[in-house]
């Protein structure tokens, strides 16, 4: 039943009354959804009796007794509780709204549905979208949210390797985590030299694979190459071979003594280039020409997609543009940066930031060529680790750093979602235009 005539309903008292979650919508004469938020309401209570509030409380004091109570666990369901608690929270301020609202309506003489058959029916007309992604938006929450929470609380916590549940209670230790990392002498250094590492090892490798790709797009593209179809397949060769295969090969054939670069390659350039005569290469046991060498192989294995992608926008520039540009008198390279180069950045800027910000965490391509060797820095970490492979190194090690690997990880997380929404907003690839 829909109900369009004025009725005197106060939209304040329709609000107070939903402090209980329920009664202002029984209030506006509408038992069935009354019900339901009641039904919630309780059952919300329930879950805090049997569940919540020991869950809360073991999240603030991390347990008391060792071997007993096991911190991380805790910590777990304390950080589950208070999804749960936020999920319920926009339920409560939603449900004061609706109230609120339907008294207006009431008051004003618009269309209000009271009966069951009507509410359903305007939740499929008018809700429809919102019961589809609403599922989606739980699965959100409890895969992406709650391992983030998780993440950020041990960062506040002293869980190391001499303090591991249950055989030792957790407890919460403020900013000490990410103090120690900026100032603390053996982590101080390491992240210094391998947060420097990361960014010229992303701006680097990332830059070289744009480069390659783009620039083996644009000449594949020219009217007066033949068989292009044949490079197509050879530009594809590196993506289409498995990533871990291909560095591994690589890291083989990069072997200071046994390997094809130092044993074949550089002989046979010797014998080619007569007046300069090249030695073998320690490509993994010093830092510099390990660096180098990732950096070459990672320009090898990232350019393919960068080259499939140009190539189709290339193919929907209008050969008219280019015809007048020459009638203008703008030469190859004048052609390039007025027409080509724009069109491919208006295009392609969001997915080269997000080549940049992958290759800042290529976990891949740095443990399986030389496990962020050769050497240390200090901390635990290689010469050639990056953050994210030397977070692994500080979980997984013989004396985990849970608790620094963590606050590295907010560290990186931050970089990353910070640089990328900057440089989206610049390049405007969240504008949304009405066609």
């Amino acid at each position: 039943m829909q109900s369009t005539h004025s009725v005197n309903q106060d939209p304040k008292k329709a609000g107070l009354l939903s402090l209980v979650p329920g009664l202002g919508q029984f209030y506006n004469h509408q038992a069935i959804k009354g019900i339901a938020f009641l039904l919630i309401f309780v059952a919300f209570l329930y879950e805090m009796a049997s569940f919540g509030i020991s869950a809360i409380q073991g999240f603030i004091t991390l347990g008391s007794t060792p071997m007993q109570d096991h911190s991380l666990f805790m910590l777990i369901r304390g950080t589950l509780q208070l999804i749960v608690i936020l999920i319920f929270a926009c339920f409560y301020v939603l449900n004061i709204r609706d109230a609120r609202q339907v008294a207006k309506n009431w008051r004003d003489g618009k269309k209000v549905n009271t009966d069951i058959k009507s509410i359903l029916k305007n939740v499929y007309e008018n809700g429809f979208p919102y019961l589809l992604i609403i599922p989606s938006y739980i699965f959100m929450v409890f895969a992406i949210v709650f391992p983030v929470l998780v993440t950020l609380f041990i960062a506040f916590v002293n869980y190391d390797f001499r303090h591991i549940p249950p055989a030792f209670l957790l407890d919460w230790v403020g900013i000490k985590n990410f103090y120690d990392i900026l100032f603390l002498s053996s982590f101080r250094s390491a992240f210094t030299a391998v947060f420097s590492w990361t960014l010229i090892w992303t701006i680097c490798a990332t830059s070289l694979q744009i480069f390659l790709g783009v620039l083996t797009a644009v000449v594949a593209n020219q009217s007066f190459i033949k068989g292009k179809r044949i490079f197509g397949v050879i530009f594809l060769l590196p993506w289409a071979v498995p990533a871990f295969i291909t560095i591994m090969s690589f890291s083989n054939m990069f072997n200071d003594s046994i390997g094809a670069i130092n044993t074949q390659v550089l002989p046979v350039l010797n014998r080619l280039i007569p007046f300069v005569e090249l030695h073998a290469i320690p490509w993994k046991t010093d830092p510099f020409w390990t660096k180098v060498s990732i950096i070459m192989i990672q320009g090898w294995l990232g350019f393919p997609y960068i080259y499939v992608m140009v190539t189709s926008i290339l193919q929907s520039i209008p050969e008219d543009l280019y015809e007048a540009a020459k009638i203008d008198g703008a030469g190859a390279f004048k052609r390039f940066t007025a027409i080509t180069l724009p069109v491919i950045l208006s295009v392609a800027a969001p997915i080269f930031v997000t080549q940049y910000t992958g290759n800042f965490n290529n976990f891949t391509m740095i443990y399986l060529f030389n496990n962020g060797g050769p050497g240390s820095v200090g901390g635990g970490a290689g010469a050639t680790d990056i953050l994210i492979s030397w977070i692994f190194k500080l979980t997984t090690g013989t004396s985990p750093q849970f608790s620094i690997a963590a606050a590295l990880t907010l560290v990186i997380s931050v970089l990353v979602i910070s640089v990328s929404m900057l440089v989206f907003k610049r390049s405007g690839a969240f504008d949304m235009k009405d066609v």
